[in-house]
């Protein structure tokens, strides 16, 4: 039996296959705060979700191998977080059963849009499901930190500040906002980023959780910017339309806030020739709020 999160299916039947999204994530500002001994980095960051996501495939085996159904370009199976996430709630519960994944990806990769751990997340709470596990959206969210810190954020399943090494997450409302994004054709390493010597590590912490628009900085911009002259470029084209526009993450993708789908396209139209831009709009929940 299959289940897509928006069907209508039999509420007493169990299902063995789930097709779910994976939706992109921003970050509206992204401070670098210290760095822990272990290598890890204290942020404070504020993330909202967007309808930009990837779809997942999974279904249910009994022999318990977790099977990768679809090759994903530069991702090897043992590098790529649904599957690690799959492994890691196997190991954890000691569960005798198993899965396929099939993975189609919208979100682009290296753009500092969280595809991978959005897909983790996604991954964790079906398969909780899926595997009648039980385990509470506190428990996914632990189990995984340590594959990503955006992982916890997709799990919670709604706009949040962000501090520790992401896991320590208070909620917040946010107003819905469309999103002009630009996305360079420029793959940014997260941990090179993280691993660059000029990285500002020492960002003052905010002492309260109301925050104006166009609040705080990217401090992994500048360092993206200096390494990949196409994440520049687009952050500059941007910047001429809208003052308020920054990168997400730690890149590619830079982006500017709108209260309107028509101010968004009007800005993302006066956008200079070679500039290509989408449309996103953001999410108040997580397409899976309810799996947990």
């Amino acid at each position: 039996m299959a289940l897509a999160v928006n069907g209508a299916p039999d509420p007493g039947a169990q299902p063995d296959r789930l097709v779910v999204p994976a939706p992109a994530k921003l970050n509206a500002f992204l401070h670098v705060t210290g760095r822990r001994a272990d290598g890890w980095h204290e942020l404070e960051t504020l993330y909202t979700l967007i309808d930009l996501a990837d779809t997942l495939t999974l279904r249910v085996r009994d022999d318990g191998a977790i099977v990768r159904m679809n090759d994903v370009e530069g991702v090897p199976p043992q590098a790529d977080l649904a599957i690690r996430a799959a492994e890691r709630l196997k190991a954890r519960t000691g569960t005798a059963l198993g899965v396929e994944i099939r993975i189609d990806k919208t979100i682009p990769m290296g753009a500092g849009l969280g595809g991978g751990s959005s897909d983790a997340a996604s991954v964790l709470l079906a398969l909780n499901r899926l595997w009648r596990l039980g385990l509470s959206r506190g428990d996914l969210a632990t189990i995984g930190v340590a594959l990503g810190a955006d992982v916890p954020f997709f799990v919670g399943g709604e706009a949040a500040l962000a501090r520790g090494i992401g896991e320590r997450l208070t909620p917040v409302s946010l107003p819905a906002a469309w999103i002009v994004l630009v996305t360079p054709r420029a793959h940014v390493a997260t941990a090179s980023i993280f691993a660059a010597p000029e990285l500002t590590r020492s960002t003052p912490s905010a002492k309260m959780e109301v925050f104006s628009e166009g609040y705080g900085r990217n401090d992994l911009a500048g360092v993206a910017c200096a390494r990949h002259p196409a994440v520049a470029e687009a952050l500059e084209a941007l910047l001429e339309v809208d003052p308020r526009a920054r990168m997400t993450g730690s890149g590619a993708c830079v982006f500017a806030a709108f209260a309107s789908p028509a101010q968004a396209q009007a800005a993302a139209a006066r956008l200079r020739p070679g500039i290509d831009a989408t449309i996103a709009r953001t999410l108040a929940r997580h397409p899976l709020a309810s799996f947990a």
